[in-house]
């Protein structure tokens, strides 16, 4: 698959979790849903790469991989779930925006990237006003203070992991990185449910149902291959933005599909929050743009990395 193809499923993918993860917490709990997705998404990888015949690999190298990625994805995918249960789907989308300014930063206190200049820390200032109207509970105290709190920790994490990640690089394959990551986390997401739970549902929704096979099979499985496809051929940056383009996609499909209803404040925050990362990131925005068009220069790059894979 080619790079800018992998991305845009990646940003339809993302659009489409928040509600989705809300859907299948409905009538079995956070824990016992995220649990069954990732259950169903290493059923998918083992079977995948059984069929494949290919092997997991084992190396060092790899197995900082799947630990640095595995506890990430249980802190946050943990934080997401009781989060979604607090606030509107589509806002999740937009908390998660803000990846891009804090992959920066990040990377900028690790020395991986250079200080954001003038133009980047005017879109932090916008982001920040953004997100102050959006904690800025309305009348209707729909979202909860600490679910948006909660999201933003997992935004952190999230973004912690991805300059990680890019800093331990390597060559393994995204479907076996996707497992890795999963066999790590999946132990600590069957232990967060025995101890806060522990009970099977005995008559899940067929929407939570749906939602968890949805989740398992393209939430998981597909959007992490091709989050770990794409990280191996962009910059750290480049990959966070995918976060600036779901969010619009996640609030109209909160509205339209879940009949979550979004005051000014909302908008405005949400409008404000993707102005600024759009200016923070825009040298990487320009970047993405014409990956195809340098590949057509050089052929041969493309045919040696075609035959290195």
């Amino acid at each position: 698959m080619s790079v800018p193809a992998a991305y845009i499923c990646l940003v339809l993918t993302w659009s489409t979790t928040p509600l989705a993860v809300q859907w299948s917490a409905d009538g079995v709990g956070f824990s016992f849903a995220v649990l069954s997705r990732m259950l169903v998404s290493v059923a998918l990888a083992v079977a995948l790469l059984a069929l494949w015949r290919k092997p997991l690999p084992f190396h060092p190298r790899a197995r900082a991989l799947y630990l640095v990625s595995g506890v990430s994805l249980f802190v946050a995918m943990s934080l997401v779930y009781w989060a979604a249960g607090e606030v509107r789907s589509g806002l999740i989308s937009v908390i998660f925006g803000l990846s891009p300014l804090l992959t920066s930063l990040i990377a900028a206190l690790w020395r991986a990237e250079p200080p954001p200049g003038r133009r980047a820390l005017a879109g932090i200032a916008l982001a920040i006003a953004g997100l102050a109207a959006i904690f800025v509970r309305g009348d209707d105290g729909a979202d909860g203070t600490a679910g948006l709190l909660a999201l933003l920790l997992a935004a952190l994490v999230h973004s912690a992991s991805l300059v990680m990640l890019k800093r331990i690089g390597g060559d393994n394959p995204p479907l076996a990185t996707t497992l890795g990551t999963l066999l790590v986390a999946l132990p600590m997401f069957a232990l967060q449910w025995w101890l806060g739970d522990g009970t099977l549902p005995a008559d899940p929704p067929a929407r939570a149902i749906g939602a968890i096979l949805y989740l398992g099979v393209f939430g998981s499985l597909l959007s992490f291959t091709l989050y770990y496809y794409v990280i191996k051929h962009l910059a750290a940056s480049q990959v966070a933005l995918v976060t600036l383009m779901t969010p619009v996609l996640a609030l109209v499909l909160g509205q339209q599909v879940n009949g979550e209803v979004l005051d000014a404040r909302v908008w405005l925050g949400s409008a404000l929050v993707l102005l600024g990362l759009a200016l923070h990131q825009w040298l990487a925005l320009r970047r993405l743009l014409p990956i195809r068009r340098r590949r057509r220069v050089a052929p041969e790059v493309a045919a040696s990395e075609q035959a290195v894979e």
